[in-house]
């Protein structure tokens, strides 16, 4: 089984692989056939595409994501090839490390591949977003001034240079002032809408300005802060999942993420 390159074209059919549950996968296809940082690939089995997947590279780290075998093509070792050869192309790239996260069904093909499992993600419902929610004055729109700053708290606090995958989402969105010092900024606009901040206060009013527009959050069960605010807005966590890592260790701090990006990006 020979990974090859997704292409637009095989958009239209990618569709058969969707797993119930999951938000839609093509616009996510469609940003890495886009992105010269990603490498969407499939397998072709009896002329029929048996299984996708990704592998993206912000440089010395690396993600593997939306790693989907068609229901009709399961326990043939699909998943485990697509694994296998993104691995090597990343490895080969120069990342160090590379992360994902594991569903149930997948968790047993990456720790056979060798991923250690290094923090878990908590997910949080309630019925609707909040109502009436008191927005800090410390909270105002991104401006171009405040580029380099974000890119460098960004750094800080995921441990990744995600530069390029930040660098086109940062219109419309906000940043948290103390002193005219940025502790913290939230990215409406990538994957479930990304909150770093650097302290609690920040954190916790810009996931309340997040929580007035969504009824749904994800984020590592180290941020104690941000789970206490969830519930006691009535939030429920709902499930849980693993995020894992292959080869070096890297410093991180879950503790202030505040809304995950997505599946993809941790």
């Amino acid at each position: 089984m020979n990974p090859e390159v997704i292409i637009g074209s095989d958009l239209q059919i990618l569709g058969e692989l969707q797993p119930d549950g999951w938000p839609d996968i093509i616009p996510s296809f469609e940003f890495y056939i886009s992105s010269p940082f990603c490498n969407p690939v499939k397998i072709i089995t009896e002329d029929r595409v048996a299984g996708i997947g990704a592998g993206n590279t912000f440089g010395k780290t690396g993600w593997l994501s939306h790693i989907i075998t068609h229901p009709e093509f399961r326990n043939r070792g699909i998943a485990g090839s697509i694994v296998d050869h993104l691995l090597n192309k990343l490895k080969n790239s120069g990342c160090g490390t590379i992360s994902l996260i594991a569903t149930e069904y997948g968790y047993p093909v990456y720790k056979k591949a060798g991923f250690k499992i290094q923090s878990e993600y908590s997910f949080f419902e309630r019925k609707k977003p909040l109502n009436n929610i008191f927005q800090s004055d410390k909270i105002v729109r991104f401006a171009d001034i405040y580029r380099d700053d974000v890119i460098a708290l960004d750094k800080k606090i995921s441990g990744e240079d995600r530069s390029c995958l930040l660098i086109d989402k940062l219109k419309n969105s906000y940043v948290y002032l103390e002193d005219n010092r940025i502790s913290g900024y939230y990215l409406p606009g990538l994957g479930e809408g990304l909150i770093i901040a650097d302290n609690s206060e920040a954190g916790i009013e810009l996931l309340r300005l997040r929580c007035s527009l969504s009824a749904y959050t994800v984020l590592p069960y180290e941020n104690n802060d941000g789970i206490s605010f969830l519930k006691n807005q009535g939030y429920i966590e709902t499930r849980r999942v693993k995020r894992m890592i292959f080869g070096e260790e890297f410093e991180w701090h879950p503790e202030k993420l505040f809304s995950r990006i997505a599946g993809n990006f941790g």
